[in-house]
């Protein structure tokens, strides 16, 4: 028998405000039927930690939060989850708990059990265990001895990190508001202290190891960032040359951690609708930067420097196959043969290998609605704050022209698209007399074309793989894109695959 993985984690509480700030540091981290027992000796500060973590959850400060001594057990139904608080004080065996309910409690709850001895066996491996014990010549001063048990372990690591990065940042006592993230496993959280706010950005080093192809995951092959090194970076090459992205205040690279400048959360975009003015702005931007003489190569910390991967055959491929290993199954196509699938591939080669040939730059990859913030009080293309950066390459500058005339959160009408794709082919002109209209045409049919069948795949794996259905609203316009680039002549032998594989499937739903 083996013993059960524990991580133990130690926060000196001095006074009741530091015991509410690490209800501060655990509420993020709770879910749905998670357990959390409360140990320690009466008047140790089990209930005013409970209080804090239960008003800190509901969000109200104010929330009534008594001690469930008399009661045993207490349920709070917050706008996140129920919550159960039993105190277990007056139980003198574990069998007493099924008269009280005990079973009954609310499906998807999180429990906190002050006195968990009481329970005896009938507590789960997988939980989270808070002793707490006087410290200290003061009255409120306490000692919490947080140990994660089984499947806690890794979780309350992890909180722990964050804990002691805020507190060593000196932004422990913020309140926290949590930020709609990407379809990444980063999370955001914004942090407000007074007049001021900070953005902690939480990206723990991927964990995808399984290999796919060539001995690599998906992610190395398809150059998705595995750590914040590329974020620090170009964040820094940015702005060092005038664009506006988030300062970074502090960073733990180790951790994946980063507090990182508030821009705001005006976005380019807005009720759902491209704002033309912002989305000017924003291909000015583009043009700007792609007429930059930009390095493959940036420094992140003394003897630390980032590579920008290329935009290669690998990463092409394996983007475009996830529309047939996810969005193919999910409108009932049959299965291809490896021939058919050969041949797409073959096809793509062929339709994007002028794009490849053309001048490279920092293809920044995301440029579009969710992370492009609009700030007002700033002037010329700062005006365009730049968010989601960490998965840059080297590569056509056309893809981030189609990522933004072609929004993959909001519809843009033919007549903006057009409006824009001229100015920016106006833009490079003015600096670069050679600049070919033509080519660059069809350049942004191939990588508009491109991109949308690899978010067809995408989302429809986030919906199936996932359990993020959200993700399938967009799926109307995405195809809507498609149908748009793959109208381009150079594209023609790619459309009559489309037109046989896919879309003849789709007219039969």
């Amino acid at each position: 028998m083996t013993d059960v993985l524990t991580h133990q984690w130690t926060v000196d509480l001095p006074t009741e405000s530091a015991t509410e700030i690490l209800a501060r540091d655990l509420a993020p981290a709770l879910h749905p039927s998670d357990i959390v027992t409360l140990s320690g000796d009466l008047g140790a500060g089990k209930t005013a930690f409970a209080r804090a973590l239960v008003r800190q959850i509901a969000g109200d400060p104010e929330l009534e939060v008594s001690s469930p001594t008399f009661t045993l057990i207490q349920l709070y139904d917050t706008p996140a989850f129920p919550i159960v608080h039993a105190d277990l004080y007056r139980i003198g065996h574990p069998s007493e708990l099924e008269e009280l309910g005990w079973d009954e409690a609310p499906d998807g709850a999180l429990v906190l059990v002050e006195w968990p001895e009481r329970a005896g066996e009938a507590l789960p491996p997988d939980r989270l265990d808070i002793r707490f014990v006087h410290a200290g010549k003061s009255d409120t001063a306490r000692r919490a001895t947080l140990t994660g048990m089984g499947k806690w372990a890794k979780r309350l690591r992890r909180i722990a990190q964050i804990g002691d990065f805020l507190r060593t940042a000196g932004w422990q006592d913020a309140t926290r508001i949590h930020i709609q993230g990407d379809a990444s496993t980063r999370s955001y959280t914004r942090l407000v202290r007074g007049k001021n706010s900070a953005i902690l950005m939480n990206s723990p080093t991927r964990t995808d190891r399984t290999p796919v192809r060539y001995g690599k995951t998906y992610s190395q092959i398809a150059h998705i960032s595995q750590d914040v090194k590329p974020f620090v970076a170009m964040a820094r090459g940015l702005g060092e040359r005038g664009f506006s992205v988030p300062q970074i205040i502090r960073e733990n690279l180790l951790h994946g951690l980063l507090l990182i400048e508030d821009l705001g959360s005006i976005f380019i975009a807005e009720e759902g609708a491209p704002v033309p003015e912002r989305y000017g702005v924003a291909i000015d931007l583009l043009a700007q930067l792609h007429a930059m003489d930009l390095p493959d190569t940036l420094p992140v910390a003394p003897g630390i420097s980032h590579k920008i991967p290329p935009f290669d055959h690998g990463a092409l491929d394996i983007e475009v196959e996830l529309l047939l290993d996810w969005y193919l199954p999910m409108i009932g196509a049959p299965q291809l043969s490896q021939r058919n699938r050969d041949h797409f591939i073959a096809l793509w080669r062929a339709a994007l290998a002028p794009a490849l040939r053309e001048p490279k730059t920092w293809l920044l990859r995301d440029v579009h609605s969710p992370n492009l913030l609009w700030l007002d009080q700033r002037e010329g293309i700062r005006r365009v704050g730049l968010l989601d950066f960490q998965d840059a390459m080297i590569g056509p500058p056309a893809y981030d022209v189609a990522a933004l005339c072609l929004d993959a959160r909001v519809t843009v009408p033919q007549t903006l698209e057009l409006q824009l794709l001229t100015r920016y082919v106006k833009a490079r002109r003015s600096v670069d007399p050679s600049f070919d209209p033509a080519a660059f045409a069809q350049t942004y049919a191939a990588m508009g074309a491109q991109r949308n069948t690899k978010i067809l795949g995408l989302f429809a794996r986030l919906d199936r793989r996932d359990g993020k259905p959200a993700y399938l609203q967009h799926l109307p316009r995405i195809r809507a894109y498609l149908d748009r680039m793959l109208a381009h002549p150079s594209l023609a032998d790619l459309r009559t695959w489309f037109e046989t594989f896919v879309f003849s499937v789709e007219g039969r739903r």
